[in-house]
């Protein structure tokens, strides 16, 4: 479920009382997960509650809880036999990243096995945020994320979104909450790359996941060659997010991606940050992974080797080239 300002405006609505309206989100899972507003000050809060012994880590090491401007993390006792974790919104500036953040943090809890674990996951991924937060406050994306960012974008809007719906398009688009690649879909994975080489001989490899196709039935590697420049006819980072925003006429599929933009980065209010450089596009390619193909995956290393950056060639690539047929033919899916 992403959350949107219609969920609190309901929490908000004729409340002259004072205490909590709320809004329960997730009931399969294994601890109560709720969106609240106290009243009649109107704070927006995420709250997980749960029985004292699930919560006894959390107790321990309150005063470890990661906390960041804006938006704080606090734990409280409902009784003697119950705790509450609070994720609390303390700067309305922040409205908009605060939504992403509590949709992203409510998921990661329920996709729990149990409450403790959790609780642990919800603090874990609320320190997730506040790293993002804190790398991006000031300076936004570094050169070399924004051309990551806008090739990841050039596959969603001019690859996924003319083959599939736009609610299977945006939820391909996995990269921003942290798996191994980019896109995910039932058939496919697509890890995504971007170059201002004029002629790209190497493509530079994160890590020994990225090309592990395990679990996906097919994996293609895609690499937007761009030309990148200061002023000029080309397209900017703002101008294909804009773009995609406008092929975006589902409001829970645009609401999605506005999301997945702020778990990557691209924060409400950084936008005249990102009027350049601009890019062309010389040439998006797409290559098979399979058998056979230079690569490195966690199963082949040595125990104890991990956390490996590589650069694959693009020298000899030429018979896993994947056309556009191909492509879209794994891709699969249906238009809106």
């Amino acid at each position: 479920m992403t959350i949107t300002e219609d969920e609190w405006q309901e929490l908000e609505r004729h409340q002259n009382l004072p205490g909590r309206s709320r809004l329960r989100l997730h009931p399969e899972a294994p601890l109560d997960i709720f969106l609240s507003v106290s009243h009649p000050g109107r704070q927006r809060m995420l709250v997980f509650r749960a029985d004292a012994r699930s919560a006894d880590p959390i107790v321990r090491s309150v005063g470890r809880l990661p906390k960041a401007a804006g938006i704080e993390m606090n734990l409280s006792a409902v009784s003697r036999v119950e705790y509450e974790l609070q994720v609390i919104l303390t700067a309305d500036g922040l409205r908009e990243v605060f939504n992403p953040l509590v949709t992203d943090v409510a998921e990661t809890a329920r996709a729990a096995p149990a409450a403790a674990q959790g609780l642990a996951a919800a603090v874990d991924r609320f320190e997730r945020w506040q790293d993002l937060l804190r790398a991006v406050s000031r300076d936004g994306l570094s050169a070399e994320m924004r051309r990551g960012l806008y090739g990841e974008l050039l596959v969603l809007g001019d690859v996924l979104l003319t083959s599939l719906s736009q609610s299977e398009a945006v939820d391909a688009w996995t990269g921003p909450t942290g798996t191994n690649q980019d896109f995910q879909l039932p058939r496919l994975a697509i890890e995504t790359k971007a170059s201002v080489a004029k002629r790209p001989r190497s493509i530079r490899i994160a890590s020994e996941r990225q090309l592990d196709g395990t679990g996906t039935p097919a994996l293609l590697l895609a690499l937007a060659n761009l030309d990148e420049r200061r002023g000029g006819s080309g397209e900017t980072l703002n101008r294909r997010v804009e773009g995609i925003r406008q092929q975006l006429t589902s409001p829970a599929a645009r609401a999605r991606f506005d999301g997945l933009l702020v778990q990557v980065g691209f924060l409400p209010g950084h936008q005249e940050l990102y009027e350049e450089p601009r890019y062309t596009v010389r040439e998006l390619r797409f290559w098979h992974v399979r058998e056979g193909f230079p690569r490195l995956v966690e199963s082949d290393l040595p125990e104890g080797v991990g956390e490996c950056t590589y650069h694959v060639s693009t020298a000899g690539l030429d018979a896993y080239r994947a056309t556009a047929d191909e492509v879209r033919e794994l891709i699969g899916g249906s238009r809106d």
